[in-house]
């Protein structure tokens, strides 16, 4: 087993740079219907988080970037699919995925194309993790990680 000791972190001071807190896309009333919201972990001082809109034709929705113009947290729209991206800090209770071992999340995706998004985030920055394939199951899928060690599984049902 491996312990990693992360130490306290500077976090710098961020200015929300969209005053709209909550997109539209996202209900305000007590009935909403539930959604999940992956939230995935990216080192401080990032500046340039346009992989996944060059990758999965993502919407940037809201960002809040740090006085130095790092982001500190910007939420992304593939097709009404959201995620979040945060910075880690020492209040997030997050940690970055380990490039030696991974993550301990795989991010699905489904598609219409799996093979031309794969290649699409091959084309901004990804690495391949597994090819492209139909497996007995009833899925085509593939994997990436994206520049920042997130593992996808880009997949459709046959």
């Amino acid at each position: 087993m491996r312990l990693l000791l992360l130490g306290t972190l500077d976090v710098l001071p961020y200015t929300q740079h969209n005053t709209t807190p909550f997109p539209n896309f996202i209900p305000k009333t007590k009935t909403m219907k539930t959604t999940f919201m992956p939230q995935l972990a990216i080192p401080s001082g990032v500046f340039d988080t346009s992989f996944y809109t060059n990758a999965f034709d993502a919407t940037e929705e809201l960002r809040h970037n740090n006085d130095d113009g790092s982001c500190h947290v910007v939420m992304y729209n593939v097709d009404g699919a959201i995620f979040l991206i945060h910075e880690v800090t020492q209040w997030s209770g997050t940690i970055l995925p380990d490039p030696e071992r991974g993550g301990t999340v795989t991010i699905g995706l489904f598609v219409e194309d799996v093979q031309a998004t794969v290649d699409k985030a091959i084309s901004a920055g990804a690495k391949l993790a597994s090819a492209v394939k139909d497996y007995e199951y009833g899925y085509r899928q593939g994997s990436i990680i994206d520049p920042f060690g997130h593992r996808w599984e880009i997949q459709r049902k046959l």
